[in-house]
């Protein structure tokens, strides 16, 4: 029942996940969330997040950003980086993960969605059928967390050390390694 909720992994960020490792396994479309995933909430693209997509690129894969967002919030935040996107997704529904599948030509077993919510990322990939990657969320000193925050935590506690972690197998990279 939960399953729904399960991502196949969790690790700290984006730059803790061992690319390398899901290429070899076939992997050749990364779907990224935007806000909170790959930046702080509305703010622009970092030189290190640009040098990730380019990294990515160059190994081969595809890259597609699926967001919520507005159209213009995304091009602000693509300024640097060749990639095509979902705007206004509506996620969870798993049509937006389908649809980012048909643009980048790929089937379900070829892609990864990379995202920073359960109730929203994960949901919206495992609906079709599409493994996922939850990263911890991008926050600022200071900052106040919503009350889904707490019910995502609790999730976690339940899915680590379970049957449903590290299906992806265990993709997360090793302290002082960074991707």
């Amino acid at each position: 029942m939960l399953e729904k909720y399960y991502p196949y992994e969790y690790v700290p960020s984006v730059f803790a996940i061992d690319y390398e490792k899901l290429y070899a396994q076939g992997i050749r479309g990364l779907i990224f969330d935007l806000d909170n995933t790959l930046v702080h909430h509305g703010d622009p693209s970092t030189p290190e997040v640009d040098g990730l997509f380019a990294r990515l690129h160059q190994l081969g894969f595809q890259t597609l950003i699926l967001s919520d967002n507005s159209e213009e919030r995304i091009l602000d935040f693509l300024k640097n980086i060749d990639s095509p996107y979902v705007a206004e997704a509506g996620k969870p529904d798993p049509a937006a993960c389908r649809k980012s599948l048909e643009m980048l030509n790929l089937k379900a077993d070829q892609a990864v969605v990379i995202g920073d919510q359960i109730f929203k990322d994960i949901v919206c990939a495992n609906g079709a059928g599409i493994p996922s990657i939850l990263v911890h969320y991008i926050t600022v000193p200071g900052q106040k967390i919503g009350k889904t925050r707490y019910v995502e935590a609790a999730l976690l506690k339940l899915f680590q050390n379970g049957r449903y972690d590290h299906r992806l197998g265990h993709i997360r990279l090793k302290k002082g390694e960074q991707a």
